[in-house]
């Protein structure tokens, strides 16, 4: 520790034979010693301060970027992932291989780009509203219409090309078939060079028609292969989760139904790539997350479908087909068959507690 400025003095005072000369030259180090250890005392406050400040600055912009560019954490499966992969790959493929063997084309003639767009819906998000089977198909022939009749019809490129895009998005909203990867069809129908051009309105049959038919049997059969997947979603799922139920201060209970979600979705005048199923089953699984719900052995019925709520390839759906009950837990029994998911159509039994652990909801039979 420094001496201090006093003990300094007291030293001086105390010991005659100490000059004044002496005096000064300690005076003077100890004003040195202590300015210095001050400076680096307020470099090292400010310093952590700047650093602080400098975090928090670029977390607050880091943010905001997240939040501008809407960046969300995916809660996709990896087995999920591998599958859109191996479905968009093999799904281009036949496109082209089957379109060539069919008309024999090269190019946008053969396979047009908007198809690789079509491929990311309905392998990726097959259970997505913009994926069903009338926005793929509705939605790329009418915009192939817009897009050759602006072509034919406007001779400036630059305006045939907005309205080709522009019209086409207007019919599809008034026909309900949206479909993104419309817009890129029409444009392609202006913009395609001779090839396309020349094939006038036969571009809507070939490779329109074709490539889509082709693209939708394609995600039918692929799809059918997992069997969390469904496509087309309406049609190919079997089980469906309950309607939504609120409950407000009395203790009334409120049924969220589709009807409900319509007029939410009127209110905001919004429109989302989900369907009004798979919407109502977030809200239901959203309900049972935020009241942690159980299932208990008493809510295990004979007759009845639950799920073990997982994703992937160990989602699965069983049915009670037989049941011996007792007061004795060990022999309260139920049978099993699995109708969905790992183990399709095995059989087993367990205690009626040990089921009931197992299963996460119960599903109901469309």
């Amino acid at each position: 520790m420094l001496i201090s400025l006093e003990d300094i003095f007291n030293i001086y005072v105390c010991n005659a034979t100490l000059t004044k000369d002496v005096f000064k030259i300690q005076l003077i180090v100890w004003i040195i010693l202590n300015l210095f250890l001050e400076y680096i005392l307020n470099a090292k406050q400010n310093n952590h301060k700047d650093s602080y400040t400098m975090r928090k600055m670029i977390a607050s912009i880091l943010k905001r970027t997240q939040r501008f560019m809407a960046i969300e954490p995916g809660n996709v499966s990896s087995a999920e992932k591998m599958v859109a992969t191996l479905g968009g790959t093999i799904g281009i493929i036949l496109i082209a291989h089957i379109s060539f063997q069919v008309t024999g084309a090269t190019g946008a003639a053969l396979i047009v780009p908007a198809m690789g767009a079509s491929a990311v819906l309905v392998f990726a998000i097959p259970h997505g509203k913009l994926s069903q089977p009338w926005p793929l198909i509705g939605g790329s022939l009418v915009s192939a219409l817009v897009g050759v009749a602006c072509y034919q019809l406007v001779p400036d490129i630059y305006l045939a090309s907005g309205l080709a895009v522009g019209l086409s998005i207007g019919v599809m909203h008034i026909l309900g078939c949206i479909h993104p990867p419309g817009g890129a069809t029409a444009l392609v129908a202006v913009v395609g060079g001779p090839a396309i051009h020349d094939l006038g309105y036969a571009y809507v049959l070939t490779p329109i028609l074709l490539n889509v038919m082709i693209i939708f049997i394609i995600a039918i059969v692929f799809n059918a292969f997992f069997p969390w997947r469904r496509y087309p979603a309406a049609a190919m799922m079997r089980f469906t989760d309950g309607q939504p139920q609120l409950y407000d201060e009395g203790g009334s209970e409120h049924v969220v139904d589709k009807d409900t979600i319509k007029q939410a979705l009127a209110d905001m005048d919004l429109v989302m790539d989900v369907t009004l199923d798979d919407l109502q089953r977030v809200i239901q699984l959203s309900l049972q997350h935020a009241n942690l719900q159980q299932l208990t052995k008493q809510e295990i019925e004979f007759d009845h479908f639950y799920t073990n709520g997982k994703h992937g390839p160990q989602w699965s759906v069983r049915r009670i087909i037989d049941e011996s009950k007792s007061s004795d837990p060990q022999k309260d029994m139920v049978i099993y068959r699995v109708v969905e998911g790992q183990g399709f159509n095995s059989c087993d039994s367990c205690t009626r507690e040990e089921f009931s652990r197992w299963a996460a909801r119960e599903v109901f039979p469309n």
